[in-house]
């Protein structure tokens, strides 16, 4: 029987988006196909059985990025897909976080969503369309859910929010901000800015709200007319009396703990003994099975989360007795390694990251393959969480979806601030280290960046700090937490990061696990987050106050040279002979755009300056009244032939060799002599006309090419006489030219 295939459609923005289902992956739980113009992305949800031995929800969302769905062909040797890129990791994480806080608590089966794009144009992004359609296939599916997600972009382009903007827009866009949420609130933001207001990002937030309603009302409709009877999944939930058990018992002996003096490790370490204690009571008291304990100790842990919460909530007491609007202590300095190119180390309490910069050239820039048509990335930020940091042993391999999402976000934060690439020619790799960690690496991993670039002399528009903030909300009660701890963000409802110049936010990224968050409180997180991130600048610009003036010794000097687009052979040579050498001889590298601007990187100023002074020999055009010291490259009866520049040679009549007369060539020159000469003419057709007496008796071109020239020939060129300017190469840190003259 032929599937019955169905459409439903809606828009985004001012954009047509329709779900198609019942044609693909009919076994799956749901699935579905969402496109917008040409761009088309596929999503499958399957659930299984139940994992046995977690205590967690099993859900994985995995992005398959194809790069059939651009009309490409993978880059590597095998010539397919191999390990998600970047980008792919990234899209997979986004749409991951809006979905995981809306499936029933206690649920332990197995659930997958995959994500693949099977087409992509160059106007439509995918990201947003990713989100959607999990959304959508979870909510058609027989898998229990509390959706429907719906999710959109908001861009900022001529002074006024656009939503759902292209690709090509969000080129133009101040604004990328990326939302997703539910009927009744938003559930994640993810944000890169160039500096906007605090009120501005409200205003698109308050909007991307009232945008994603029709796709979530769609979805509804979906779910009612093709969606699957939900299956009945067993969830282990806690007995309440178990927890109201655990609290009393522990209360008195956990707020000892939390009035010490604040350590982590101390705390931590109490609080582990704290549930051992408890958990030997439990067991003298009465016998346990194997899984009696483990909800014991769940127990223990949701008991410590309603403690702490209540202490913030109604006495105003924090974990380490600060106050709501408090940062901890913030350290800074600069040039830590000797080698580096760049360096910062930030502190703040117990959270330190080490960010360490390098520079190269041009053509060090990351080469990206996959769909997104950037070809390459000049400014890349890698993010490390080693176990080290948080006191742990475990395994160090592969960056992990989590390091990878916080090394993006502090690369979006600095961006917007960078130097043009034809100021500053260089390509930057930034490497934040995270050595200790007590919440908010990410933030601190912006303000070590920071730190690090101005170090190195990068000449950045504005320094960038960053800040994460809390929620703590029971009913209509709120406490706005700034720079929350590790066990602030896991015991709160809401972790914010903010990050920014003091001219506006660069980047922010939001979860929330409650509904309810109202504009007013996004709006009040903001202007808190605004006034601790400039406080924390204001002490990092203690440490350093602008950019180095100069780069390190060791740092790499790039300069540019704009040549004719006709001379680039010239300088690669046959088989790219000519720049080897060139680069061998000088200890430099040399890169080559297709427009003519060649980059020249040395840490050596003399070879740096003879590549340079070679690179315009090459391209230099003869000018009539420039004097070259040439080599004679062939001899005839009637004159010489003297390569006067690379490639470049012209001939000097018998009888402007020498004031007297000249019986044979070979009396004044030979092949391989060298000669001094003036160009007096260049023929229409490029021909080059020497003379060496006009040397010797101090003549003008003009008087050169009267005695060169039989009577009733006068030259037809229309050259200057005199060091007119040249049509060869420029060097834009000089601004002038260089002359082979003798």
């Amino acid at each position: 029987m032929k599937p019955e295939v169905k459409y439903f459609s809606t828009h985004l923005g001012d954009k047509e988006v329709t779900f198609e289902t019942g044609r693909l992956a009919r076994q799956a739980g749901g699935a579905l196909t969402l496109r917008q113009g040409d761009s088309v992305i596929f999503a499958a949800a399957t659930m299984g059985a139940v994992r046995e031995g977690t205590d967690f929800f099993p859900l994985t969302v995995e992005y398959e990025e194809r790069m059939y769905a651009g009309g490409k062909i993978p880059g590597s040797f095998f010539r397919r897909e191999g390990r998600p890129s970047t980008e792919a990791t990234l899209v997979a994480r986004l749409t991951d976080r809006p979905l995981r806080p809306l499936f029933p608590e206690g649920m332990r089966n197995e659930v997958q969503v995959v994500l693949m794009s099977i087409s992509a144009d160059p106007t439509n992004p995918l990201d947003i369309l990713a989100i959607n359609a999990a959304s959508a296939a979870l909510m058609i599916s027989d898998i229990p859910f509390g959706g429907p997600v719906g999710a959109v972009r908001i861009g900022y382009i001529n002074d006024q929010l656009v939503v759902n903007p292209t690709l090509p827009e969000i080129e133009e866009s101040k604004l990328d901000l990326r939302v997703a949420g539910t009927k009744e609130a938003i559930l994640m933001v993810e944000c890169g800015a160039n500096e906007v207001s605090e009120n501005l990002i409200v205003e698109a937030l308050e909007l991307a709200h009232r945008e994603i309603q029709p796709i979530i009302a769609l979805q509804e409709q979906m779910q009612r007319e093709v969606g699957k009877p939900k299956q009945t999944v067993e969830v282990k939930i806690l007995d309440s009396a178990l927890i109201a058990q655990a609290r009393d018992s522990i209360r008195e002996r956990l707020t000892a703990i939390l009035d010490q003096p604040y350590g982590k490790e101390n705390m931590y370490d109490g609080i582990d003994s704290l549930k051992e204690t408890y958990l030997e009571e439990v067991a003298a008291a009465t016998e346990l099975t194997d899984e009696q304990k483990l909800d014991y100790g769940k127990a223990f842990d949701e008991a410590e989360r309603l403690i702490v919460r209540d202490r913030i909530l109604n006495e105003g007491k924090r974990p380490d007795n600060r106050k709501f609007d408090e940062i901890r202590e913030i350290s800074c300095e600069v040039n830590i390694s000797p080698r580096a190119h760049g360096s910062g180390l930030f502190t703040r309490g117990e959270t330190q990251v080490l960010t360490l910069a390098t520079l190269g050239t041009p053509k060090e820039a990351q080469e990206l393959d996959n769909l997104i048509e950037t070809e390459a990335k000049r400014y890349i930020h890698h993010y490390n969480f080693p176990p080290y940091c948080t006191g742990e042993v475990g395994r160090i391999g592969r960056q992990s979806r989590r390091e990878i999402g916080h090394g993006a976000l502090a690369e979006r934060a600095l961006v917007p601030v960078l130097p043009d690439e034809k100021d500053f020619p260089y390509t930057m790799r930034l490497v934040s280290e995270v050595l200790s960690s007590n919440g908010s690496s990410s933030m601190a991993s912006v303000c070590g960046s920071t730190l690090a670039l101005m170090d190195t002399g990068v000449p950045i528009s504005a320094p960038v700090s960053g800040i994460a903030m809390g929620l703590i909300k029971e009913g209509e009660r709120y406490v706005i937490l700034t720079d929350i701890l590790g066990a602030e963000d896991h015991l709160g409802d809401m972790d914010f990061k903010v990050a920014g110049t003091r001219n506006g936010i660069t980047a922010l990224q939001m979860d929330i696990k409650i509904s309810g968050i109202t504009p007013q409180i996004m709006a009040e997180a903001l202007e808190r987050a605004k006034t601790a991130r400039l406080a924390i600048l204001d002490v990092m610009l203690q440490t350093i106050a602008e950019p180095n003036p100069t780069l390190k010794p060791h740092a790499p000097r790039i300069e540019t040279v704009l040549v004719p687009v006709e001379k680039i052979g010239a300088i690669i040579g046959p088989g790219g002979k000519t720049i080897r050498t060139l680069q061998d001889e000088t200890n430099t590298r040399i890169d080559i755009d297709e427009d003519g601007t060649v980059y020249i990187s040395s840490t050596d100023g003399i070879g740096f300056d003879e590549a340079k002074e070679r690179i315009l020999g090459m391209v230099e055009v003869p000018e009539i009244g420039h004097i070259y010291t040439g080599k004679c490259v062939r001899v005839t009866d009637f004159g010489a032939f003297i390569e006067i520049l690379p490639g470049v040679d012209g001939m000097v009549h018998i009888s402007q060799l020498a004031s007297s007369r000249v019986n044979k060539v070979e009396d004044v020159v030979n092949v391989g002599d060298e000669l001094t000469v003036m160009v007096t003419d260049i023929s229409p057709d490029g021909k080059v006309r020497l003379s060496r007496v006009a040397l010797l008796e101090g003549w003008t071109p003009e008087e050169a090419r009267e005695h060169d020239t039989p009577k009733g020939k006068r030259s037809s060129s229309g050259g200057s006489s005199r060091g007119g300017s040249r049509s060869s190469g420029h060097s834009n840190s000089r601004g002038g030219h260089h002359d082979r003259r003798s």
